[in-house]
Parts: C-alpha cells; sequence; structure tokens
C-alpha cells in the first residue's frame, strides 16, 4: 500500500516500521504521539491477527479524552480476554502523549504478534523530559514550574484527579528538577558564583617520607599519658617549680 505522506523518522527500528507498512492500515501514523494515543490503530493492528475479537467499526477516530478511554477500554477486555499482557505503563503513557511511549508499546506488540524480540527495546522505561533537557543549554532549560507542565499532563488529572496522588507526582518532579539544578551548580561553579569552603581552600600536605604509622601511634601513646597524669605527679616527675604571687586588691 503507498501512503500520500512519507512517514517521518521515528525511533522504531525499520524491521518495525516495514511490519506495520504490510498491515495495510487505514493510515500510516505520522504523528506516534498523537496518532496511537486514541487506541484505534492499535485496535486496527490486532485485527488482523484476531479478525473476530475485534472490529473496525467498534472503535471511534477521534481525539477526545471520551474516545480514548472508550477504545482502551474494549482493548482492556480484549486483552483479558486472549489473557495478552501488555505493560499497563505504556499503555497509559501512550493515553496521555508522554515522549516515546508509543514507540515502546508499538515494539511491544511487535515482540507480542510476531514472536521476535527486539534487541535494542528499553526495560526501564522514563516518560519525563529529563534526557530532553540534558540535551538543551543551561539557559534554555525549564523552571520547576515548567518542569511540572511538561511532565504532568491535563489529561492524568482528569483521569485521576486525585489531590494527594497528583501532589505526590509533583513532589517527585520537584525533586527530580532540585537534583538537576544541583548537578549544574557542582559542575558549573563559575556560573553561579560558588566560593569554596574553608576546607576546599585548605592546603593538604602529603605525609613526609620515612614517617610510618608505628611512629605517629609511639607519639599519640605519650600524649595520652602525658593528658592522664596528675598535677602532682607533674611537679614530681618534672621538677618543676611554682611561684605563689600575692596580688593586693584595692580598698573598696
Amino acid at each position: 500500500m503507498s501512503y500520500p505522506h512519507p512517514p517521518r523518522r521515528t525511533g522504531l527500528p525499520r524491521a518495525v516500521l516495514r511490519w506495520l507498512q504490510s498491515l495495510d492500515l487505514s493510515f500510516f501514523p505520522r504523528n506516534f504521539r498523537r496518532d496511537f494515543s486514541n487506541g484505534y490503530l492499535i485496535a486496527e493492528i490486532f485485527s488482523w491477527y484476531y479478525p473476530a475479537d475485534i472490529h473496525s467499526h467498534s472503535y471511534e477516530n477521534g481525539a477526545s479524552l471520551a474516545t480514548k478511554l472508550s477504545n482502551w477500554s474494549q482493548l482492556a477486555q480484549f486483552f483479558s480476554k486472549q489473557k495478552l499482557k501488555p505493560v499497563q505503563e505504556l499503555i497509559d503513557g501512550t493515553i496521555h502523549c508522554k515522549p516515546g511511549a508509543a514507540e515502546i508499546l508499538v515494539q511491544d506488540i511487535y515482540s507480542m504478534l510476531t514472536n521476535r524480540q527486539i534487541k535494542n527495546i528499553q526495560d526501564e522505561v522514563d516518560f519525563t523530559d529529563y534526557y530532553y533537557q540534558e540535551q538543551l543549554p543551561m539557559v534554555a532549560r525549564s523552571t520547576a514550574s515548567k518542569a511540572i507542565k511538561n511532565n504532568i499532563k491535563l489529561t492524568e488529572i482528569m483521569i485521576e484527579p486525585n489531590i494527594n496522588k497528583n501532589r505526590q507526582k509533583v513532589n517527585a518532579i520537584i525533586k527530580m528538577h532540585t537534583r538537576q539544578r544541583l548537578v549544574e551548580r557542582e559542575e558549573n561553579p563559575k556560573r553561579f558564583n560558588i566560593k569554596p569552603s574553608l576546607a576546599e581552600r585548605a592546603v593538604r600536605h602529603p605525609a613526609a617520607e620515612g614517617f610510618s604509622g608505628s611512629a605517629i601511634n609511639i607519639q599519640r601513646e605519650k600524649l595520652s599519658s602525658m593528658s592522664n597524669l596528675g598535677l602532682p605527679e607533674i611537679r614530681s616527675k618534672t621538677g618543676v617549680h611554682f611561684k605563689e604571687i600575692q596580688v593586693k586588691q584595692a580598698d573598696r
């Protein structure tokens, strides 16, 4: 099948792209975040392998949150019936258009349906913009408020309006942002006008050669023994003489 527009570059391996083109889908995904978020193309893919269980007319190709939830709810019933276990985190990330979630989900489905393994498939998923921010120059990186906006989608709050859970997500993003800022300050102290502390400015001389650790221990023992001696013993052993001084106090 020839598509009217050639697909843009994606993070998918060439074998997966060829597999998608061979399925003769109603349209080829150009923007993976947007085109896979409603679950319509996912249903089309599975309809080629399970034509008796999935009917394309039962799914709607729309962008509203209600359409997404309806399509993915039907897919969840199908997965349960066929005992298929796609990663729920990938599905949630695809619904909320998280970066990289749709690509990893398609690779997971490819391995599930074709029994072929992909070498570069990711085991641990991270749908934050941390790696993208690392590639930007320091002046172009997000502030704390912008980081919250980038990493929490509105659809997440609409689906899960629990204040405590959303607060935990916000706190995790702020901690990630604070950690990133601390690393920046350590790597570029001159930019942030960070002055070294007294301990960092202190000159540390290396130990003298030939001064063994046993000699240090002997000196420490001598100092500790002298500190434990009382005043009468010091007078008797060291021969130190003390002279009493009489001080006249002024008459009040």
